[in-house]
């Protein structure tokens, strides 16, 4: 892939990097897990309920490394996902399916090209053209052959189409929605209502009531208003502002590595506390 040896990631740095793009992070984590093989697996292995602010680093360094790391950080990156999703297996579900890892590529670039064109309007075509190729190395990195991601951005659309039509949350997807909007950090609740609204009114409305979020009429508004108001503003604010927490988020990715001499992952959830959360999603 171009990212994976240095070449051109101008569209993808300039989507991934924008703060913006934050805003739909709920979104795509309740897209990828609407899907049963992602759902299950994720409710199985992973303890993003228990550590929020932890997964939460660990996906944002993910993303920003595709599009801004050197080439080997994004070997060591992509090589310390592979490991640890290989793990990931179970009835029904195996993180190492390239059906899977395009889907979790698939939302991670959409939900990243949606959120930025809200905050700053549409792209030009050529633009939407070159950020869909280098958005591949999502897949790639994740461990999917290069020719399984769609080859052009048309093939991309009725892929998306077709599979978003199909999804039907389940227990799991559910259970996961309760989780991750009653976070247990009474300081997080702020933020997390807010991207429980943002999630909320992103979501196609059958996704939205599978999940059970409620909403109508007046949030639709209040969406549509708070969107206005983004659009307005935030394309008036300072490029650094803007990119900061990208350049936190990098800035902490290096530090911990020059550390270690490599990427840390945190140990896979253990079987106490992945029955601890079941218990709280009944």
């Amino acid at each position: 892939m171009e990212a994976a040896t240095g070449g051109d990631r101008s569209e993808l740095r300039r989507i991934s990097g924008e703060a913006a793009v934050l805003g739909g992070a709920a979104y795509a984590i309740l897209m990828q897990v609407s899907h049963p093989g992602v759902g299950q697996g994720v409710a199985d292995h992973s303890d993003f309920a228990q550590r929020p602010l932890d997964r939460l680093r660990a996906t944002l360094t993910f993303v920003y490394t595709m599009a801004v790391g050197t080439p080997e950080e994004v070997d060591r990156v992509s090589r310390t996902v592979r490991a640890a999703h290989g793990r990931v297996r179970g009835p029904g579900y195996d993180a190492r399916d390239p059906d899977l890892q395009i889907w979790v590529a698939a939302t991670l670039y959409e939900g990243g090209l949606r959120l930025y064109e809200t905050a700053m309007g549409p792209l030009p075509p050529e633009r939407r053209e070159a950020a869909y190729r280098q958005a591949a190395v999502y897949a790639t990195a994740l461990g999917c052959p290069a020719d399984r991601w769609p080859p052009t951005r048309d093939d991309f659309e009725r892929y998306w189409s077709d599979s978003v039509s199909a999804l039907r949350p389940g227990e799991a997807a559910r259970g996961i929605a309760r989780d991750l909007f009653h976070p247990r950090n009474p300081l997080l609740v702020p933020p997390v209502r807010l991207q429980r609204f943002l999630a909320a009114g992103l979501l196609p409305a059958h996704v939205r009531d599978g999940l059970g979020l409620p909403w109508g009429p007046r949030s639709q508004r209040r969406f549509d208003r708070l969107t206005a108001v983004v659009r307005a503003v935030y394309p008036r604010l300072p490029l650094r502002v803007r990119t900061a927490p990208m350049a936190l988020c990098m800035w902490d990715m290096r530090r911990r590595a020059a550390r270690g001499g490599r990427l840390r992952r945190t140990a896979p959830p253990s079987a106490r506390s992945r029955a601890r959360s079941r218990r709280r999603r009944r």
